[in-house]
């Protein structure tokens, strides 16, 4: 029961396969008492499983592409609550399908880019914006999620990672501009996962593949692995951490050539020099 008597605003349930519901069953785990919310109507029965199986306490509307919406979820949030929370948890991304399947130059276009950046990354800053007051209340935490294509090259991943960087720098730009307030922000990066929006990514269980053969730890991991990080960046244990990036990815991210790259590398050119003619 590390988070009893804790308050968190959870977004960004699309389904059970979602990082947003396991880091909404940790957080219901450890004692936390939540309030959900929902971008349409299409997704508010998904997100009334989770607020049945968490003990939600209220589920509440917020597209996060309008301000207006952000602005009257959270004046609800502070009628509920009005002595404040303790985190808000902002687990969105989008970009238009046709973004994420192509060569980069060809693909990404200037509509496409508007509307990655502003889904996946200035939401974050929106939220931050409409949450502060609540969050200075109780010395608050926010935590996003954000993944390597930001700073390294991934096959499909296009104008995505050109958000997520946006959105890592967001982490550190907040973390400074809240700390004063006790505020604090940070990110989880976390490996590939299957859920409804990396579907959306071309070869993406081919990635998958590779990921867990790469990793150190030769797999991937879990969305309750991600959901545990989470418990603790949001917990008092980590309350000296902010505008961090922390990584939840089997350790991919420190490997630059592995022996099983080496291996596959070696299996393939056994294979080609086996076609070759004299």
């Amino acid at each position: 029961m590390l988070l009893k008597d804790k308050r968190f605003v959870v977004t960004g349930i699309a389904s059970k396969l979602s990082i947003a519901w396991a880091i909404a069953e940790a957080l219901h785990r450890e004692g936390a008492s939540l309030i959900l919310t929902y971008p349409n109507e299409k997704m508010k029965k998904r997100v009334e499983k989770a607020a049945e199986a968490f003990a939600a306490e209220r589920i509440l509307p917020c597209d996060v592409a309008s301000d207006d919406d952000i602005d009257a979820c959270f004046a609800k949030v502070a009628a509920h609550w009005p002595d404040g929370i303790d985190g808000v948890i902002h687990a969105i991304g989008f970009a238009p399908i046709e973004q994420l399947n192509g060569d980069f130059t060809e693909v990404t276009t200037r509509e496409g880019s508007a509307i990655a950046h502003d889904i996946s990354s200035y939401s974050f800053v929106a939220l931050a914006k409409a949450s502060r007051h609540l969050l200075a209340m109780r010395q608050g935490s926010l935590l996003t999620l954000t993944y390597q294509g930001s700073t390294a090259v991934l096959p499909n991943y296009n104008v995505m990672g050109m958000a997520k960087a946006s959105l890592e720098a967001s982490v550190r730009y907040l973390a400074a501009s809240l700390g004063g307030e006790g505020i604090r922000v940070n990110a989880i990066s976390a490996g590939p996962i299957r859920t409804l929006a990396a579907s959306g990514i071309k070869s993406f269980r081919r990635m998958l593949d590779i990921n867990a053969k790469i990793a150190p730890l030769q797999r991937n991991v879990s969305q309750i692995e991600v959901g545990n990080a989470a418990v603790f960046l949001l917990s008092p244990w980590a309350s000296g951490i902010t505008g961090e990036i922390l990584f939840v990815d089997a350790g991919f991210n420190t490997v630059a050539i592995s022996e099983q790259l080496l291996s596959i590398a070696a299996d393939n050119n056994d294979n080609n020099d086996s076609c070759r003619g004299d």
